[in-house]
Parts: structure tokens; sequence; C-alpha cells
């Protein structure tokens, strides 16, 4: 079982979850909670937008057909408030409506079906840790730190 512990920073993500099916909101938040990340949960894009602006949430998944307005649609105003935020689409309709990362605006979309929740980890996981501070590769010693075992010096 993955504890939180292992991964911090990413652990420690807010997410916010919209999706207007509570039952798969219910079921994709349980599943995100187990691995230690901070999930709030909304049915509406709407009052998503809302909670959006006043919390510091630093992912956001969203299924694409909901009433009042699409994921397309809520995506827009997502990246006009935040456009560094990544942004993972969920649908069932992924391959009859031709939806994709390029004409979504999503950083990821996923199809609905029996590999979502397996797909939904390890995007989650990705796009985290791409926000995550990159280490230096080995080898190369991080700014503002002198390299040990140089050439003496007097």
């Amino acid at each position: 079982m993955h504890s939180a512990s292992t991964d911090p920073p990413v652990a420690d993500a807010r997410i916010l979850l919209v999706d207007d099916n509570r039952l798969g909101l219910i079921a994709r938040k349980n599943v995100l909670e187990e691995l230690g990340y901070h999930t709030t949960t909304v049915t509406s894009p709407v009052e998503a937008l809302d909670l959006f602006a006043a919390g510091a949430f630093d992912l956001v998944i969203t299924d694409y057909k909901m009433p009042q307005m699409n994921g397309r649609e809520f995506i827009v105003l997502v990246r006009q408030a935040r456009p560094d935020v990544p942004i993972v689409l969920i649908s069932g309709f992924v391959d009859a409506l031709g939806l994709n990362e390029a004409n979504t605006g999503a950083d990821a979309v996923i199809m609905k079906s029996q590999h979502e929740v397996a797909n939904l980890v390890r995007t989650v996981s990705r796009l985290l840790r791409k926000r995550l501070p990159k280490k230096p590769p080995r080898g190369e010693t991080p700014p503002g730190r002198a390299k040990r075992g140089g050439a003496g010096g007097s």
C-alpha cells in the first residue's frame, strides 16, 4: 500500500475534482485521498470556478459532459485565472468527440474505462511531479554550492 509519507510534496497537493456524476466523484475522491491527496469535490462547474478562485489548488480534474458548461469551456476559464495549474479531463466521449490535449486545453485527457483509475493515479502523479523543482543531474553541483575535493589551492 502506498503511503503519503513516501512523497510528501506530491501527496500534500490540493486537487479540485469536478463531475456532475456523484458516484464517479466519490469513487475518484476516495482513490486520491487514499494516496494522501487533499481533494475537494464539486458537482457544478460554476461552483468549481468559485472554489478555484478562492482556493490554492495544485491540480484540477474535470469531467467533460456537465450541465451549465462542458469541460472544455471550464478549462478555458481555469486557464484564464491560472494558466500554470495542471488540468486533467476525464470523459467517456474521448474517442467519439475526438477529445485530446490540443483541442481541450487539458494537460492530459483520460477515457472513462476499466483502466481509468490506474491512468488517473499515474497522470496525477506525473503532472504534480512536473511542478516540483528539478534536482540537478548527477555529478552537477547545485547553484550556490562548491564542489568538494577540487584541485588543491593555497
